[in-house]
Order: structure tokens, then sequence, then C-alpha cells
């Protein structure tokens, strides 16, 4: 699990992070939802240690992470998978050679070792038999399974993943929340998805904090969505037309 406690940070005179708290359990999808700017994605930075927190606590299985000593930091490190927004991956490398790269910098595992988990990875995000393809010769949904697979490679106990399904088709969208989904409870992660996208809400909202303005301002899960009399929040979750024609259905 891990925990966030009175977070807070300032970027000059802007206060971005206010008084954040929130626990974000394992075998759980959690999300952070908000408009662009409430400070959702600075919360993701926070927690994985990109920015540096200016008071609060940021508790990893009860362990303070900004108040760890460096092996202490990188020990918690090497268990966090990182789903970048744009996937991230590296031109220059074949599947094959992103999805080791992890493997590489923080195993010891043998050469064949290696391959196995990377094969079996590129299996569980369907890609088998892709080893060689690189990025440029990948589809816009191929990218994000292949960044997934990268970031699960390692076993990680805490998976973040920044706007997975940015730039996706609504179909290719349903793919890779159903995975990111199937993922976190078949191996129990701890998985934070930072996401504007009310159809990954409605479909794999497990765990909730809507951000408003830098602040925690509803908590819940996707069957507490429509009924929430909270104004902000409704206002967020009805601005989108696919949300207007959920309602419309219901009503009908």
């Amino acid at each position: 699990m891990i925990e966030i406690k009175n977070i807070n940070k300032t970027f000059g005179d802007r206060h971005v992070v206010k008084d954040v708290s929130f626990k974000f359990l394992p075998g759980q999808t959690n999300l952070i939802i908000g408009e662009s700017g409430c400070g959702k994605t600075t919360i993701l930075k926070l927690m994985v240690g990109l920015h540096q927190l200016d008071s609060g606590e940021i508790l990893y299985d009860g362990k303070d992470f900004p108040r760890l000593n460096a092996d202490e930091q990188q020990n918690i490190s090497t268990k966090i998978g990182m789903l970048f927004q744009g996937g991230a991956l590296f031109d220059s490398q074949t599947l094959e050679e992103n999805v080791r790269f992890p493997l590489d910098m923080f195993t010891r595992l043998s050469k064949e070792d290696k391959m196995d988990r990377v094969n079996f990875c590129l299996q569980r995000v369907k890609l088998e038999g892709k080893n060689y393809l690189y990025p440029s010769e990948l589809s816009g949904g191929m990218k994000k399974r292949a960044a997934l697979a990268r970031a699960i490679a390692n076993n990680p106990e805490y998976l973040f993943c920044d706007e997975p399904n940015s730039g996706l088709d609504p179909k290719t969208s349903i793919v890779i929340d159903d995975l990111i989904k199937d993922i976190t409870e078949e191996y129990n992660i701890t998985t934070i998805v930072v996401t504007h996208d009310m159809n990954s809400v409605l479909e794999i909202g497990e765990n909730i904090m809507f951000v408003h303005k830098g602040e925690n301002w509803w908590t819940g899960n996707k069957d507490q969505v429509l009924s929430s009399t909270n104004n902000e929040f409704k206002d967020f979750v009805f601005a989108s037309k696919f949300m207007r024609t959920v309602v419309d259905k219901q009503n009908k």
C-alpha cells in the first residue's frame, strides 16, 4: 500500500498541491482524476521522487520515501514500474531491448532468464513474436502495450500510469484499461493511474481521488460517480460528452 499524508508542493508562488491525503490500495486500480493543471500529475511525480516534496509524508508500506537515505530509496525505486504518457520507448532499440532495459539496469539475472521474462511480458500484453520490431513500426496502441510490458518487466509492487489512454481510439483504450486492471489483480500490484478519461473511470475506477485546484476534493469508486452530490466533481464528470450519453441512456 502507498499512503500520502498532507503533502504540499509549490512552484514559486504557485501552491500546486495543497495538503493532499489518500490511500492507494494493493490489488486495485487507484485513479487520480481531475482537470488539466489541477495537480494530479504533480502528485504522481512527487510519489516517485521526480519532484521534491515541500511537506507531508509519502509512505510505501509504512516507509516515508522522501526521508529515506539514497540506498533505501533505490530499493523502493526498483519495485516501481512506470508507464509514461507517451510510452517513452527508446526509438533506437527493438521491443525486446526496450523491455529488457529495466532487467539490465536493476537485476543480475542470467541472459536466458532475462529473455524468458521479456518473452513472458510481451506475451502478457499480446505482443508475442514482435521482439525485433522497432517503435517506429508500431501503432499507437502497440506502443502503449510495449511500454506496459517494460513497466512490468521487473515484477513491480507499484505501477504508475500517466494518462495511459492519451492519443488512443476508444477501442484501443479499452484494451489498455483491461490489461492494466488484469495485471493489477493478477499480481496484487498497487496501481496508480492518472487520467481524465471518463470511460476509464467507469470501467476500472476501484479507488478514485478527484483533485480540484490542488486539493483532494472527492473520493469514491466507479459505482459512486453518478450519485455524487459534489458540485465541482459533477461539473468535471458531466463535461464529458461520453458521460452525458451514459446518463441519457440511463434516464430513458
